[in-house]
């Protein structure tokens, strides 16, 4: 690693600019004069355009390479890796920083050496951290991978994972499982949305089930598209991805250029639904939009868990300023709220619990018929979202019928 942190950053593979810490903390990124000058260039992330001028943070990494590095689990490996018990964010995205979400890299051009002698013989996990060079956010055990000719091993220096793997969880028993059944159900409610592509199977090298995940910012070929969370599209440091409430989506998507305000009702129906489902930790790194040519749009649904099984039962993020909703306690009124908070009419809310309520039974059936899972979660999600229909939406059209 370079003795001044410092690091290339590339937008795909072209060269894009320099990220630098200075001296006492401040961190400058300026993009790169060819870059600048080449036509058809784009902006790395929203909140950096295009200048000639160095974009500075007086308070660490800016809030869009803050959220590329590691949380959790993966963020201690990577420390281990490093033989330190405190690793800067920077330090970090300069040691993990080739594979990272969306169409972003950061290489440092003198690598830090990682000594294989720090892991644990048995960590085989671990050690593909080491060999991947590749970091994530989540607290999750998880780790990137390749499929090559069909088969999935962990990525090493120079690939570009095509997949993410998620892990079995110590903490949370069933995770895989949860993540699987809450996703097939969420398909099913919303059959006309996109939701990410995944499965349960195996991996090179492990011997245990995972989560696999096709990832959305990768096409066939494995090329990378960009995508930012809205986090970082917001200008949040990863940290405060539960500080938002549900209507900043919104505002966003209202006050952005090329941004669809249908968009709005899109994210409505996947806060339902996630509520139905159980999905209280929908933060503001749970949703996502691409770059694309026309402008920015949502990304797939992603990260759907009934975190209800684990007794987190407060809502992520506050509807109508009212913070730590516990998920219990919510009735028609608050699913009202927050569609007007989203700029929707009585008659398009009512259309988006409508259209959900379709599927429902489906839903149900979708979780019972599934392969994987035990009876005792079929039964916890199955009967939970009985309840959460007949105690929340079931009543919104004659509520709504009130109201006017």
């Amino acid at each position: 690693m370079a003795e001044l942190l410092w690091g290339n950053v590339y937008f795909n593979e072209h060269f894009a600019g320099v990220l630098r810490e200075d001296p006492g903390g401040r961190v400058v990124f300026t993009y790169d004069s060819a870059y600048l000058e080449h036509n058809g260039s784009a902006a790395i992330a929203h909140t950096l355009p295009l200048q000639f001028e160095p974009h500075i943070s007086n308070a660490g990494l800016h809030p869009f390479f803050d959220n590329l590095v590691a949380e959790g689990w993966l963020r201690d490996a990577q420390m281990r890796l490093l033989g330190k018990r405190q690793v800067s964010c920077f330090e970090l995205l300069l040691s993990f920083g080739q594979d990272l979400a969306g169409a972003i890299s950061v290489i440092d051009p003198e690598p830090a050496s990682i000594d294989g002698a720090l892991l644990e013989e048995e960590d085989i996990k671990e050690m593909a951290v080491l060999a991947g060079r590749a970091s994530l956010s989540g607290i999750q055990p998880k780790l990137l991978a390749k499929e090559t000719k069909g088969v999935l091993h962990p990525v090493k220096v120079g690939e570009i994972s095509t997949h993410i793997i998620k892990f079995p969880s110590n903490r949370h028993d069933d995770l895989v499982v949860n993540e699987y059944l809450t996703t097939l159900a969420l398909k099913t409610l919303l059959p006309d949305d996109r939701v990410v592509d995944l499965c349960v199977g195996e991996i090179q090298g492990f011997d245990e089930q995972v989560l696999i995940i096709k990832r959305f910012d990768r096409d066939n070929s494995g090329s990378r598209i960009h995508f930012e969370e809205f986090n970082q599209l917001l200008g949040y440091k990863s940290a405060a991805k539960y500080d938002g409430a549900y209507k900043d989506l919104a505002t966003f998507i209202n006050t952005t250029q090329n941004c669809l305000p249908t968009e709005n009702y899109r994210i409505y129906q996947r806060i339902l639904a996630g509520i139905l489902l159980g999905n209280t930790d929908m933060h503001l790194k749970n949703f996502a939009m691409l770059h694309t040519p026309s402008g920015l749009r949502l990304t797939p649904s992603y990260d759907q868990v009934a975190a209800t099984m684990y007794d987190y039962k407060t809502l992520a993020l506050a509807i109508y300023n009212t913070h730590n909703l516990n998920i219990g306690k919510l009735g028609p009124a608050n699913i009202i709220r927050l569609g007007e908070e989203f700029g929707l009419s009585s008659p398009a809310i009512k259309m988006a619990v409508d259209a959900i309520s379709k599927h429902v039974e489906t839903a149900k059936n979708v979780i019972i018929e599934a392969e994987l899972g035990t009876q005792t979660i079929k039964d916890y999600l199955i009967t939970m979202i009985g309840k959460r229909w007949n105690n929340i939406f079931a009543s919104i059209g004659r509520h709504l019928l009130k109201k006017q």
